[in-house]
């Protein structure tokens, strides 16, 4: 055994210890247990001294044994080279691509990889076949700017017609409900829609199953964008009842940088076109071609999620709400700051948004944000699109502390 393999091995036997102890804990309870999260946080690199890192949201650290597995395996790599990847390898990524079905209980068949989210949409969104001249699709303010250029571009390619709709802010669930009602009521030419469920921009998840439901009703097809989604709340594709999604590995399940995953459910894998670069198939794996993967990112996957089944998902969704409820409660209402993500618990997971009243330009929002990094060490990032003006997203991790983010309510004070 080989040090780099002896030590993945120690490290990932090191996680049962400091999380055993939160077993049958009451979840709620769980996620104020201090010393259970930093007995978690213990086990990833802290960030450099005096930074209060709140921008999780780009992507997501490697827990420490995650990493030293992950090493072990790009020393292999490096060391076999094309002795293991024309051997045993693509058996091996196999293993962990039915690893990554089971997580998201759907069938092997119905998954392939990719290098992440965005490029798991855009492989929906390019390769959507069943468009007409004359034909509609719909997309909102809120969701993710790549995403709503695909949609623009496949509008001109296949001489179909674009509908924006703006989000209502302040949301409701029957407000996003009656948004999308409208236009789709509005546009009965729309026949894909593109809906975000959890936004970047704001961390608004909409009522996805309902929305969909209802525009399978008037022959509409979703692609649900699930980028921030996964490994940040609780959710099933297939009791959803989406036939397309994109899904992000590197941010809330703690991968390498690098994998993502697209779900084509298996009686809808038709519907999109072939890869110009695959020839002519039946499944899944002929819509994506990205050529030499990473070998060693994808098999980590593996680890990565044995990690964050350690940590449990339901675990880490309250732990993330009672973050982003202990600092986004403690100003809503506050003269001067505007909280933008709503309070219902099932319409935020751990990203809020705010910005400081009358302060809607991107500009504004930058000054914020680098006020916020320059007087107080606390790292956040702007966002610009929501249709009412930019805001300054807040991205707690789990590992994040209560004091954390009493921090930034102390500074959001200072700055109103």
């Amino acid at each position: 055994m080989t040090d780099l393999s002896r030590r993945a091995v120690l490290a990932a036997g090191a996680v049962a210890a400091p999380l055993s102890a939160a077993r049958g804990q009451d979840l709620d309870a769980l996620a104020r247990d201090e010393d259970h999260w930093a007995r978690v946080a213990a086990l990833y690199d802290p960030p450099p001294a005096g930074v209060i890192q709140l921008e999780n949201g780009q992507f997501g650290a490697m827990a420490r044994p995650v990493r030293a597995a992950y090493e072990a395996k790009l020393a292999r790599v490096n060391r076999e080279t094309t002795l293991y990847t024309r051997g045993t390898a693509n058996a091996d990524v196999a293993k962990v691509r039915a690893r990554v079905a089971g997580l998201l209980g759907v069938d092997v068949g119905e998954i392939a990889f990719t290098r992440g989210g965005t490029e798991s949409m855009l492989t929906l969104i390019g390769g959507y076949n069943r468009l007409k001249p004359g034909d509609g699709v719909l997309y909102a303010d809120l969701d993710y700017d790549s995403m709503q250029v695909g949609m623009v571009s496949l509008a001109r390619l296949r001489g179909a017609r674009v509908v924006k709709i703006d989000l209502p802010e302040p949301a409701t669930r029957q407000g996003l409900i009656d948004a999308y009602e409208a236009a789709l009521s509005a546009n009965p030419h729309v026949r894909l829609m593109l809906l975000t469920h959890l936004s970047h921009r704001t961390g608004l998840i909409p009522p996805v199953g309902e929305i969909t439901a209802m525009a399978k009703a008037r022959g509409v097809d979703v692609l649900l964008d699930c980028g921030h989604a996964l490994g940040q709340t609780e959710f099933s594709l297939r009791e959803l009842g989406v036939g397309f999604a994109g899904l992000n590995l590197h941010k809330w399940i703690g991968s390498p940088l690098g994998v993502g995953v697209v779900y084509i459910a298996k009686d809808r894998i038709p519907d999109i076109d072939v890869s110009i670069l695959e020839a002519p198939g039946s499944t899944i794996d002929a819509r994506v071609h990205t050529g030499t993967v990473s070998y060693a990112g994808v098999l980590a996957v593996a680890d990565a999620i044995d990690f964050h089944e350690s940590v449990g998902l339901a675990a880490k969704a309250r732990r993330l709400r009672y973050l982003r409820d202990r600092w986004a409660l403690a100003l809503r209402g506050q003269a001067g700051i505007e909280i933008l993500t709503p309070d219902e618990a099932d319409l935020h997971a751990g990203i809020t948004s705010f910005r400081l009243s009358g302060q809607t330009s991107l500009a504004q929002n930058v000054a914020v944000r680098r006020a916020l990094f320059d007087r107080h060490r606390i790292f956040t990032v702007e966002r610009a699109g929501p249709a009412r003006g930019a805001c300054v997203r807040v991205t707690p991790s789990f590992v994040n502390n209560a004091a954390d983010m009493d921090a930034l309510v102390k500074a959001l004070r200072d700055l109103a």
